[in-house]
């Protein structure tokens, strides 16, 4: 069964682009079929990817209205070994349009319905806001993966997030789930560092993953060229953990056969 996850957070800068990005480069290599969807207006993670996204000429935002199926727009991120459905700037205009239009919150589940057969894990980058973008992504998924770092002000934004993912199960997405709390940019010399994770530890317990991404100056070189850092540089620590955080996926989520 074809797992959906939507990579979550309405706090900027806390890794949701490089975690969907390196995670999905991850279980590819693993063996899994997967597909990433660019949700964010910035297109990072389709230029992440080694797709260009200035060259497009149908993306995310014409699957929304109804312009186009993902099928058509579907490309292929050979540096990742994974698929992607691009975005660029256009998608910024999507959630205006999309407020006229009829069932507008779950118009990408119904346009994943079309191709998520395909794929072992489809992957939603989610925009750095709790949006109509956001809301498709989490009506979409069945489950959802919260990078942040681990400072004061994330703890904060965190209950805003977990009260929007109770709604929308309660209204719009009953399957829905959070499947675990990564922490990103870690610096274990930071005491603050440690002892957020350990309230986070102490409040989630197994929802927060045993993986902890460091801060990692490949991770941010990466993009730049054009491919996840697993890829990249498969020896630097930020790949090394993001590899170990698509083998506990796989593990959380019974994959482990078909990983192996």
């Amino acid at each position: 069964m074809t797992r959906i996850l939507a990579v979550a957070n309405q706090k900027g800068g806390v890794g949701k682009t490089t975690t969907t990005v390196n995670l999905a480069a991850g279980l590819a290599a693993s063996g899994q079929r997967v597909l990433v969807v660019d949700l964010d207006p910035q297109g990072n993670a389709t230029m992440g990817s080694g797709v260009d996204k200035r060259t497009l000429a149908q993306t995310v935002y014409h699957v929304l209205l109804g312009l186009a199926t993902a099928e058509s727009i579907r490309a292929r991120a050979a540096s990742g070994g994974f698929d992607i459905l691009p975005a660029n700037r256009e998608l910024a205009g999507a959630e205006v349009e999309m407020v006229e239009l009829e069932h507008r919150e779950t118009r990408l589940k119904f346009a994943l319905d079309r191709v998520a057969d395909q794929y072992d894990f489809v992957l939603l980058d989610c925009p750095p806001a709790l949006n109509l973008l956001t809301l498709n992504g989490l009506v979409a998924a069945s489950a959802v993966v919260i990078p942040m770092q681990c400072e004061y002000y994330a703890l904060e934004g965190l209950s805003d997030l977990v009260n929007t993912i109770r709604k929308v199960k309660q209204a719009l997405n009953p399957a829905l789930e959070i499947a675990g709390l990564l922490r990103t940019m870690f610096d274990p010399r930071n005491l603050l560092s440690q002892q957020v994770s350990a309230q986070l530890e102490q409040h989630f317990g197994a929802k927060v993953y045993e993986t902890i991404i460091p801060r990692n100056v490949r991770l941010a070189e990466a993009p730049s060229y054009g491919a996840p850092a697993v890829n990249f540089d498969p020896s630097c620590k930020g790949a090394q953990a993001y590899v170990q955080l698509a083998t506990e996926v796989l593990k959380r989520g019974g994959f482990e056969r078909a990983a192996a």
